[in-house]
């Protein structure tokens, strides 16, 4: 039976839980993808608490979007949406974060995050790893399509996808 899960907007109060997820969900998705020295880096979940706490507290993030998916009181997601940065930007927002606990897949917490932080199918753009098949299907069914862009960063190689209109697939 699939957990059944609810999503709401981030509290600062949830800063902390969020940089559980978002340091755990690394480590269970891009174990070989990213260097172990910077999965296992002691200092990794403290850095990640001082973002969360700056994104849900600090001004300078006020027009972005947090949320969470919540199973029992527990946060299991997180998803972070907020103006687009890249310098060739012709969509609404971008897609920063967006990641659930492995055994929260399937779930459909993935597309209530993503439709809580990107209302109304707005056009948006995303980074993300490559390869990372299940992801990569999870955005296509969002709408999202490869606009041709790569990068590399911190020896992760990531492609760019883009959602140029609302479509959106209603389920995960």
């Amino acid at each position: 039976m699939r957990p059944v899960v609810t999503v709401r907007p981030a509290r600062p109060d949830d800063a902390d839980a969020m940089a559980s997820v978002h340091v755990e969900s690394w480590q269970q998705t891009y174990r070989g993808l990213m260097r172990d020295e910077v999965l296992d880096d002691p200092d990794l979940l403290p850095a990640r608490r001082r973002f969360w706490r700056a994104v849900l507290t600090e001004e300078r993030y006020g027009s972005f979007r947090a949320a969470v998916a919540v199973d029992d009181d527990t946060v299991v997601g997180i998803a972070l949406a907020g103006p687009a940065t890249d310098p060739d930007v012709t969509w609404d927002a971008q897609l920063y974060v967006l990641y659930l606990l492995e055994a929260f897949h399937g779930s459909g917490a993935g597309h209530g995050l993503m439709n809580a932080v990107l209302p109304g199918g707005d056009s948006a753009a995303l980074w993300v790893a490559d390869p990372n098949p299940r992801a990569q299907a999870f955005y296509a069914k969002q709408g999202f399509e490869p606009d041709g862009v790569v990068k590399v960063e911190d020896g992760v190689s990531e492609v760019r996808l883009v959602r140029t209109e609302a479509r959106v697939d209603p389920g995960n």
